[in-house]
Parts: structure tokens; C-alpha cells; sequence
């Protein structure tokens, strides 16, 4: 494969990473550009990307540049990966396509499905539906075998996992159709399929719940074939991100763990899964107080050996594992897919500027003058965006309206910075980058360049195919770099 990497001594002192500008802002007015909210507000989860010019308003539109010389500037997914006109689908439809070479799905369904829905004309509701129908005929009990005997495990465990990437596919884009209040409903689907996935594994991958607050996680341990149950093993912790499905934790993590021997450990935090779509909580910036109950469970397991246990984050999920990293010194090394200092600069910076310390002000502007000009897919993306930092933001979405009190999710999500505390991350750490990195460009070198333990950067590049965020087209790839450096670090 072929990958930037780079690996030096940590500066003494880090410098702080600078507020990227935004890009193309000049010469619109506030209000314009913060109709444009998709540009930046598409960076807070996997599955997101800005609308398509025609949704914007004209008013939000840069004045066409003049001709250039130069050539054009790259197409992140030139030719046959163009399944959909619009980047934030298309997105998506990468996503689901990659995730054939870890069996969570079908190329042949993926294709049939984005070409059902072109026909049909894309939209939120074409999206949702055809892959909720693609979900609900793989979850159905599979027709009888041959000869009308019994159909074996092995065939329903992996029908189980596509259906439970084709019910998340469907869960991302629900709020823009005409059922938003099925949210719910189009969760828990998936994650019955994942549960029937996770229980016809071999050996059943172990479900627990472990203590969060006032409250319990759900957490699902993978151990290998073929080891004994008392034999200590490395362990990996693979942490989601924004809105990612456990089944993107099977594709980008468990699968490789167990190639290799070793055990993975998935689980929903606050602001994901179960905890955000049936207990209704929000994100916290203290991760550590997530994966130290974990770290307690696993400790108590004869199969992990506790000196080994590692610590990974996918997408924003690579935020919040380097805050944990920072306060729990029992991780034996860290991974974060891509380095994201900063979820909240992910955003745009007219939207952030709205933002003050006075509430009341804040939420005046944005319910008289941004809230008003939202076309219906930028108020899908604005409800998506925020429905993981504010209960009200959840169930207003939900009801299919735009949350009214943007000051204090807006607090969650800057409070989410990391900038202060990565230098206090002990654990030897990888920090992922991407070619077109759409949502977190250039934080991946700030993160990077911030720490003091041992530490090394990759970028995985385009010219394997694995260009994006999180490299939606190429995870083999992706977990060949990363657990080849966790092997290293961890001399297994």
C-alpha cells in the first residue's frame, strides 16, 4: 500500500494548532454563509458531507472564479466511485461498499441498492428506504437449506451483519424523510441484527453491561477460536465515533483483533448507540470516565492480559480516546482514526461565531436569522449534528423540527478540545490521516504535533484507494497499518 508516515521525538513544547480559516467565507455576509451550515457542520460524523450546490442558497454561493490554467482540482472519488452526484451520500454509499472486504456487505446488494435509489431519484427518503428494506429482508429468517434441512449458523450470522450495515446505512439519513420519529424504531433493527451476529459468532461474543454514571453500557467481547479461555491476550477497545454502528467497529477493528489472535471489545458510549437512541444521552467530554469502567471489566477477564490492552477511536472517536488516553494510564498504546483536536473547529466558522458567551443572543440569531433560511437538507444536517450533544436537539429532530437552543449544545461540543490535554497521553500513539480529509483537515499533524510520548503519523493516500476520512473504501487497509504498529508497540 502506499502511505505517508513520519515518526520523531515529541517537541518539548507543542505549539497550539491555530483555527483553521474558512474556506471560500470571503466577501459573503453572516447570514449567507451560515445557511451554507453543511460545509462545515458535515464534520462531526462518519456518513456526512456538504450538500450538493443547487441545495444551497444563491445568496450563500461564491461568485464563480475565473478560468485558470491550472488543471482542476482533484476529484476525491474519481470514476466508479461516484455512486452518487451528492458527496455526503456518496459518502455513505463508499462506506457500505468498502465494508464487503470484512463480509459486512454484499458489493452486489450495495450497487443493486444505490442504483434503485438513482432511479428512484436521490433524497433522504429514497436513501433510508431502500436500505431499511435491504436491512429488513436480511434480518427475515433465511428460506430452509437444501433439501429443506436446517440452514446453518454461519449463513444467518453473516446475513445478520449485512443487515445491520444496511439498517445503519437507513439510520443516518432517517430524520430527512417523513418519518423522522422512526429513528428509534430503524436503531434498535440494527441492532437486533447485530445481536444475532454477535451471538452466532464463534466462540458467542460475550455481552455485558458495564457502569456508566447512573446508568449501564452495553459492551460486546470477541475472543478468537481456537485459544483457551485462561489464555492472556491483547486486547483492543475500539471506540465508535459521532454516529457510526457498531457494525463499522466489526469492519475496523474486531475482524482484524481476531485474524491476529486477539480479543476486541466493542461498546456503545453516551452520545451513541443504545445510550443516545433509547436512553436519550448526550456526548461527555470526560471520556476517561467512559473507559476506565471498561478497563475495570477487562481487568477482571483471565483471557486479557492487562499490560496489553489498547485503546483505538474511529472518527470523532478519535477525539474522545485521546481525552481518555490522557487520564487512564493503563493503556498499552493508542490509535486515533484521524487525530481530531477539535470537533467544535470542525464547524463552520460563521456558525461558531454565533456562538458567545451570552445565550440568550445566541439563540435570538439563530432562530430569527439562520433557522429561517435552512433549506430542508441543510435542517437534516443541522438536526443530525446536534442530536448527539442535546436531549431537546434529539427529540425535536425527531418531531421533525430544528432544536430552538443552540448556545448550549454548542458548550458540549467546544468543550469536547483536546488541545490542552494531549500533552499529558503517555501511551505510544498513532495518529491516522487521509487524503481529502473532508471533515477534520489538518487536525490529524495539530495532534501529532501536540504530543510528547513516543508517536507516529500516517497518512493513507489516494493512490490505493484510500482516500477519505477514515478510508471508507480501503479498511483492509487500514487495519493492516494499524494493528501491524499495535503489534510492534505491544511485541505480539
Amino acid at each position: 500500500m502506499t502511505h505517508e508516515r513520519a515518526g520523531a521525538p515529541a517537541p518539548a513544547h507543542p505549539a497550539r494548532p491555530a483555527d483553521p480559516a474558512l474556506p471560500g467565507a470571503s466577501g459573503i455576509s453572516r447570514r449567507a454563509a451560515l445557511t451554507g451550515l453543511a460545509a462545515g457542520a458535515g464534520s462531526l460524523a462518519v456518513g456526512a458531507g456538504a450538500p450538493p450546490a443547487a441545495a444551497l442558497p444563491a445568496a450563500a454561493l461564491p461568485a464563480p472564479a475565473p478560468a485558470s490554467p491550472r488543471a482542476a482540482a482533484p476529484d476525491p472519488s474519481p470514476g466508479a466511485m461516484t455512486l452518487f452526484a451528492d458527496p455526503g451520500f456518496n459518502f455513505a454509499g463508499l462506506f457500505a461498499l468498502g465494508a464487503a472486504g470484512m463480509r459486512a456487505s454484499e458489493v452486489g446488494e450495495v450497487l443493486t441498492a444505490v442504483n434503485a435509489i438513482n432511479a428512484a431519484g436521490l433524497s433522504a427518503q429514497t436513501f433510508t428506504d431502500t436500505f431499511r428494506a435491504w436491512g429488513d429482508r436480511l434480518a427475515a429468517p433465511p428460506a430452509a437449506g437444501r433439501h429443506g434441512g436446517s440452514v446453518p449458523s454461519q449463513t444467518r450470522r453473516f446475513r445478520s451483519l449485512r443487515a445491520a450495515q444496511y439498517y445503519a446505512q437507513a439510520l443516518f439519513y432517517v430524520l430527512g424523510t417523513d418519518r423522522p420519529g422512526d429513528e428509534k424504531e430503524v436503531y434498535l433493527e440494527g441492532r437486533r441484527a447485530w445481536d444475532t451476529f454477535t451471538r452466532l459468532c464463534s466462540p458467542a461474543a460475550v455481552r455485558a453491561k458495564v457502569p456508566y454514571g447512573r446508568t449501564q453500557l452495553p459492551v460486546w467481547f470477541f475472543r478468537p477460536e481456537g485459544h483457551g479461555p485462561s489464555e492472556p491476550r491483547p486486547t483492543v477497545i475500539l471506540t465508535n465515533g459521532s454516529d457510526g454502528q457498531n457494525v463499522d467497529m466489526w469492519t475496523y477493528g474486531v475482524s482484524a483483533a481476531l485474524d491476529r489472535g486477539w480479543n476486541a471489545l466493542v461498546y456503545d458510549g453516551p452520545g451513541q448507540g443504545e445510550p443516545l437512541f433509547v436512553q436519550e444521552l448526550s456526548f461527555t467530554p470526560r471520556w476517561e470516565e467512559v473507559v476506565g469502567p471498561l478497563i475495570d471489566w477487562l481487568d477482571r477477564r483471565e483471557d486479557v492480559d492487562s499490560s496489553r490492552i489498547a485503546l483505538t477511536g474511529l472518527s470523532m472517536g478519535g477525539n474522545l480516546v485521546a481525552r481518555a488516553a490522557a487520564f487512564e494510564p493503563r493503556i498499552a498504546a493508542l490509535v486515533c482514526q484521524p487525530g481530531c483536536v477539535s470537533p467544535w473547529l470542525g464547524f463552520d466558522k460563521e456558525l461558531r461565531d454565533v456562538v458567545t458567551a451570552d445565550k440568550a443572543e445566541t439563540n435570538r440569531v439563530w432562530n430569527e436569522e439562520v433557522v429561517p433560511e435552512l433549506t430542508p437538507q441543510l435542517a437534516h444536517t443541522v438536526k443530525k449534528r446536534f442530536e448527539i450533544f442535546s436531549t431537546e436537539a434529539l427529540r425535536e429532530a425527531r418531531a421533525g423540527r430544528v432544536f430552538t437552543d443552540l448556545w448550549t449544545p454548542a458548550q458540549l461540543a467546544i468543550g469536547l478540545d483536546v488541545t490542552a490535554v494531549v500533552p499529558k497521553i503517555k501511551a505510544p500513539t498513532l495518529v491516522l490521516d487521509y487524503d481529502f480529509e473532508q471533515f477534520y483537515p489538518g487536525q490529524p499533524k495539530q495532534m501529532y504535533d501536540l504530543l510528547r510520548s513516543r508517536r507516529e503519523y500516517v497518512k493513507l493516500t489516494g493512490a490505493t484507494g484510500a482516500q477519505l476520512h477514515c478510508s471508507p473504501m480501503a479498511p483492509q487497509q487500514h487495519c493492516d497499518v494499524v494493528f501491524d504498529w499495535l503489534a510492534d508497540v505491544l511485541h505480539r
